[in-house]
């Protein structure tokens, strides 16, 4: 038989593919559970019962409320439609998932190991996520308007006298039936991270980012590309600083969790494209400018 020998190049981007999904997918299983029990267990009197009513409180309410869910951006989406889905306004939504993959336990300690045991790191990016969260659900509550989601989200109504157990059964059958539907993009997603980590040199990104204002671009454009879980990006983050600033440092520990390539195909599956367009847009240009502050 005949050996096909394949590119280097293409193996390389295989391994790297491969590593995001094994990164990402506890993250993604953990996220759709949480919308299952979401979907099953918790009714819109509850949700309306706890979220303000103003419009201010809901998005500040929302967004310090990632400090309870040590999820990660890639399980992120499906939580936030289902709370959506369910009555959560969708800039308390949206705050919510800006802040919850970056200002949750797991990420902030995580943050302080890889920064050498120092809160100085831990404590700007999380002032960093919730300033970003703030303004971005203040735009959103008043410059947004009708549905937000790309296709019709049909809330489906149990009866209260379903079993225990049958509610876990249909939890569960929420569960995989939402993450069959992200896990496509998913992949789509880490596949196009994959073949822009292998063809696109982080060496040239370097060399681009000397000044100030550059250097914040490059760190956001390479958080992005890489597009780490945000339990691990800190670690990546810290073998820049001989190279870039703390303000650019800060710009890829926060846009990174924010936006990234796998992120943006889910938010694009889930969400219409004037919304999704908004919350990048306006993402991109408040950690841009707190990131000059540094």
């Amino acid at each position: 038989m005949f050996g096909i020998s394949l590119p280097q190049s293409f193996l390389q981007m295989n391994t790297i593919f491969i590593s995001i999904l094994i990164e990402a997918l506890p993250f993604v299983t953990l996220g759709v559970l949480i919308s299952g029990i979401i979907q099953i267990f918790v009714t819109e009197e509850m949700i309306a019962k706890i979220m303000p009513k103003n419009k201010v409180l809901a998005v500040i309410f929302a967004s310090f409320l990632g400090i309870l869910f040590p999820s990660c951006e890639c399980g992120i989406v499906p939580i936030v439609s289902r709370l959506v889905a369910k009555g959560v306004p969708i800039s308390a939504g949206i705050a919510f998932m800006l802040t919850a993959p970056i200002i949750n336990p797991v990420v902030l300690f995580a943050t302080y190991i890889a920064f050498g045991s120092d809160w100085k790191m831990p404590i700007f990016r999380s002032i960093g996520a919730l300033v970003v969260a703030f303004a971005v659900g203040i735009l959103i509550a008043y410059r947004y308007k009708g549905n937000p989601f790309k296709e019709s989200h049909h809330n489906h109504h149990h009866d209260e006298k379903t079993t225990v157990m049958r509610k876990i059964w249909q939890t569960l059958e929420h569960a995989v039936e939402e993450f069959f539907s992200m896990g496509k993009y998913l992949v789509i997603g880490s596949l196009i991270a994959a073949a822009v980590q292998t063809y696109v040199k982080t060496t040239t990104l370097v060399a681009i980012g000397q000044g100030p204002v550059s250097s914040s671009l490059v760190m956001m454009t390479l958080s992005f590309i890489l597009s780490l879980c945000s339990e691990a990006d800190a670690f990546i983050a810290s073998s820049f600083r001989t190279t870039f600033s703390t303000g650019s440092l800060l710009a890829f520990l926060v846009f990174g969790p924010m936006v990234d390539i796998k992120n943006l195909m889910m938010m694009l599956a889930t969400f219409k494209k004037r919304l999704v367009f908004m919350i990048v847009s306006a993402v991109f240009a408040v950690v841009f400018v707190y990131s000059l502050l540094f």
